[in-house]
């Protein structure tokens, strides 16, 4: 005589029926769980690219180096369809870079490499913000240090109460970390 699977398992008394129901339940926990689990090309921070950059430094070729860098990145997003949020954070010396003010006097005076150079740099960064979405951060402390008014910076640039502390802010948001060296 032959049974159905079914009535084998009645047949065969409760704890079988128990030991299937457990490998059931515990399969069907297992595949609900997996089906959380990011597949494939998920990513830590979901799908969108976040990445903030820190800008400290007086170097007109470390900010060229950097435009470039975010221009390239940004155009391969776009090109791949995929959302990014690009942030710039000036501090200290990097005021340098959203002003044309020579700022004589203070540790972040302009110096001839400069001012032979920042037509072409602010070009290329105002260009990041209407061309590639990029938002431009300035820390007002630095700002108020050095003595220079609001209308004094470009128009593009979003005060920040504190550059550094804005940097730990997007951080904790889910943005990566890069510097340019």
């Amino acid at each position: 005589m032959s049974f159905s699977p079914i009535a084998r398992v009645y047949a065969a008394g409760p704890s079988l029926r128990f030991s299937r129901g457990i490998a059931l339940l515990s399969t069907l926990l297992l595949a609900a769980c997996l089906s959380l689990w990011p597949a494939g090309d998920a990513r830590a921070f979901g799908d969108e690219a976040k990445v903030v950059y820190h800008v400290d430094f007086a170097s007109p070729d470390r900010v060229s180096a950097m435009i470039t860098n975010i221009f390239n990145m940004t155009t391969h997003y776009q090109n791949e369809l995929r959302d990014y949020d690009v942030r710039v954070v000036f501090l200290a010396h990097g005021i340098r870079f959203v002003t044309d003010e020579p700022m004589e006097g203070t540790p972040f005076a302009a110096d001839a490499e400069l001012e032979e150079r920042r037509e072409n740099l602010r070009s290329r960064l105002l260009g990041l913000v209407t061309n590639q979405g990029v938002k431009l951060e300035l820390c007002d402390i630095t700002r108020q240090a050095v003595g220079l008014t609001p209308e004094q910076i470009y128009e593009a640039v979003e005060p920040v109460p504190s550059g550094v502390v804005r940097i730990v802010e997007l951080q904790d948001e889910g943005f990566r970390y890069l510097k340019v060296e």
